[in-house]
């Protein structure tokens, strides 16, 4: 379908009869990418409906293309645009980029002085959140707020998170601060300049955090001969 026919908009208590298709289609794709995310209930899904804290995508004949949600952490000094998710159908489309558009917009509107920010696994994601001013930063610049880490416990990842001390993960963390940020022609033109790098870099994610990490390290076999001083990149993302 014409991406131009699909309706994109604040969600309200009335589409609360999608929540479980959402909820449903964010752990099958979690599941295909054999990654992980927090999981949220149907019930999560339709209260943030009911909020006005939503974001949906749908056809003109009401059938559910794509869907985000607003999350607030610190007493509103953080906002999380959490569970973007599309339909398989429409995928590659251009609506996932549209929906973030409009839940950043709408976050924007609700909480203006609050940092807004993200936790991805892929670098389309990246590249969109690139486009609207954010900005990749270490986890120690996100919120602290023991609510927001503990919604992680569902995640598969859950053990390397606590592992990193809460300070690495197979999530990149991206950040928009109101008061403190470049243009967003400018964070897209770092993304463009710099996007093979970020690629090499999720895949040493990927290796570095997924490599046994439950195997014992060589010191405890008393082998401390081959380690070697950290690299920026491992120093910067706590590696």
């Amino acid at each position: 379908m014409d991406n131009q026919n699909i309706i994109i908009r604040v969600a309200t208590p009335d589409d609360a009869h999608y929540a479980e298709t959402i909820t449903n289609e964010m752990a099958e794709s979690a599941m295909a990418r054999g990654t992980g995310i927090a999981k949220r209930s149907p019930e999560y899904v339709a209260n943030k409906m009911n909020e006005g804290k939503a974001v949906i995508a749908v056809t003109p004949d009401g059938i559910w293309v794509g869907f985000c949600y607003i999350e607030t952490w610190s007493h509103g000094k953080y906002v999380a645009n959490s569970g973007l998710i599309v339909s398989p159908p429409f995928r590659k489309s251009g609506v996932a980029k549209a929906i973030k558009k409009r839940i950043f917009e709408l976050s924007r509107e609700k909480y203006p002085e609050a940092k807004l920010f993200g936790l991805t696994t892929g670098l389309a994601v990246m590249k969109i959140n690139s486009e609207l001013g954010y900005e990749p930063v270490t986890y120690s610049e996100l919120t602290q707020d023991e609510a927001f880490w503990a919604g992680c416990k569902s995640c598969v990842n859950y053990d390397i998170l606590m592992s990193k001390e809460r300070q690495n993960c197979m999530c990149t963390a991206m950040l928009y601060d109101p008061k403190d940020h470049y243009k967003p022609e400018e964070t897209k033109e770092f993304f463009e300049e710099n996007k093979s790098g970020f690629e090499r870099l999720l895949r040493f994610k990927q290796w570095k955090l997924l490599k046994p990490f439950l195997k014992k390290d060589k010191e405890s076999n008393g082998d401390n001969s081959g380690s070697k001083p950290k690299t920026f990149l491992q120093y910067f993302f706590n590696l």
